[in-house]
């Protein structure tokens, strides 16, 4: 099967269909019914594997790519039409477009991913960990501040730049994060799951921020998490040269806490799997290993 052609103006209904029919199968990507596409599949270029009534697979090819300079593209095939040589048309399609050292995601370390990239030659390159933990039971206290510390939490139009400075010194070394712009974080302003009451800033004596826990609920789907409504770690950073002092756990915590006080049962992180002490860190607060995200490449 051919796929069509990539273009930079993307069919969204079409890509919209496909990716809530693996998310009713795989619990995700996180996706509406309904407004933009999730910001992994914005720009770039789309391809559609089209079938005799609708497209059977889709492919996104992010072309500005990681902070690395590494394109990353998104690879999702149709439940209905799985092991019917869509994904290998599409990866082939992959490796004649994407510049060299592309990378691309199995979410869920799939198997039929893995024989995939090793028909193709590609090998694992990244682990991403989705750690989970039970919130009954938890051991979350109360969190300890340095002297003239004090958190508060985010303020739409006031703290973008703040939080994006904050991020990018805490994160210059990871491939996605440490690319955030003030734009980007304006755009997930306006996602419907955005809360500025669970996005924790921390302020030191002098009033500038130096570190943040952002969170994020995920709505139910079917078949995922006991169909449960689920809170998330989003993201938690802080200022490099305030390190040492315990500011990241006295984050984590009172993030944990808002979750757990808005009546959520489990938590989610996502952390990279070479990451020994954020490993060590949630493993103390009762973290476990849950899944597994990989990123396959040259």
């Amino acid at each position: 099967m051919e796929p069509a052609d990539w273009t930079s103006e993307p069919d969204v209904e079409a890509i919209r269909a496909i990716l809530l029919a693996a998310k009713a199968v795989d619990g995700r990507p996180e996706v509406s019914g309904s407004g933009p596409l999730p910001r992994e599949f914005g720009g770039g270029l789309h391809l559609l594997a089209a079938g005799s009534d609708a497209p059977r697979g889709y492919l996104h090819l992010d072309l500005d790519g990681d902070s690395h300079g590494r394109q990353v593209a998104e690879l999702v095939v149709h439940p209905e039409h799985r092991r019917q040589g869509v994904g290998t048309a599409l990866a082939r399609a992959l490796a004649k477009r994407a510049s060299a050292g592309y990378r691309v995601w199995s979410h869920g370390d799939h198997p039929g991913a893995a024989a995939l990239a090793a028909k193709l030659g590609l090998e694992r390159r990244r682990e991403l960990l989705i750690l989970h933990v039970d919130v009954e039971g938890a051991d979350w206290p109360e969190p300890v501040l340095r002297d003239g510390v004090r958190l508060r939490t985010f303020v739409p139009g006031q703290d973008e730049a703040a939080m994006i400075a904050v991020n990018a010194s805490a994160f210059d070394w990871h491939p996605e994060q440490g690319a955030l712009t003030v734009e980007d974080l304006l755009e997930e302003e306006r996602q419907g799951w955005f809360d500025p009451e669970g996005f924790f800033l921390a302020q030191d004596a002098g009033g500038e921020v130096v570190g943040f826990h952002w969170t994020k609920v995920h709505e139910p789907v079917p078949g995922r998490f006991g169909g449960e409504a689920v809170g998330e770690v989003y993201v938690v950073g802080v200022n490099p040269a305030t390190q040492g002092g315990g500011l990241g756990r006295a984050l984590t915590l009172a993030g944990l806490r808002h979750l757990r006080a808005k009546g959520l049962r489990q938590v989610i992180l996502y952390v990279e799997g070479d990451n020994a002490p954020a490993l060590a860190v949630y493993g103390k607060l009762g973290f476990t290993r849950f899944e597994t995200d990989v990123q396959y490449g040259e």
